[in-house]
């Protein structure tokens, strides 16, 4: 593989601890910029990052169970106990039985679930659409590629099925 010499000049192949906090903090800086516009939508709504998680996988994949979507979003039980049962009261998410497995709880967003995972994703979709354009398809392949490569092998295994399932 060649080096590849960006705008910068830096050579990625041999990254350097400066060049590596520059990307640490662009990342940083970027995931503000990537969730301030849905942050504003959620706290009208006194949600937060979590609801919007937990509604993102639940609208990608309808039906999902809740085991599921614990292991997707890599958090608690209980965490996720507090932030369904407040989205299943505000009528934004249903909760149905297993059909084969009464044990299982499937989930499906409600009309109002996906009104709001429209505006959410909306406004992210807005500014990554910006952002990709500016960039240009070379540098949005190489920015999956450096995400994927970030990934711990049972996160890419999760998103790799997520993606093939599109």
């Amino acid at each position: 593989m060649a080096d590849i010499a960006p705008q910068g000049g830096e050579t990625l192949l041999f990254l350097t601890d400066e060049q590596l906090r520059k990307g640490i903090e662009a990342m940083f800086f970027a995931y503000r910029g990537f969730t301030a516009d849905p942050d504003r939508i959620l706290d009208h709504h006194g949600y937060g990052r979590a609801h919007h998680r937990a509604i993102h996988f639940i609208n990608r994949q309808p039906g999902l169970t809740v085991t599921t979507l614990l292991s997707v979003l890599g958090v608690t039980k209980q965490s996720l106990n507090r932030v369904l049962r407040t989205l299943i009261e505000d009528g934004l998410v249903e909760n149905r039985v297993g059909k084969r497995d009464k044990r299982e709880r499937h989930l499906y967003l409600t009309e109002a679930g996906s009104a709001l995972e429209r505006e959410l994703s909306g406004a992210q979709r807005e500014r990554m659409r910006a952002a990709y354009r500016a960039a240009g398809p070379q540098a949005v392949a190489g920015f999956r590629q450096v995400l994927e490569a970030m990934m711990d092998a049972d996160m890419r295994r999760q998103y790799q099925q997520m993606k093939d399932g599109a």
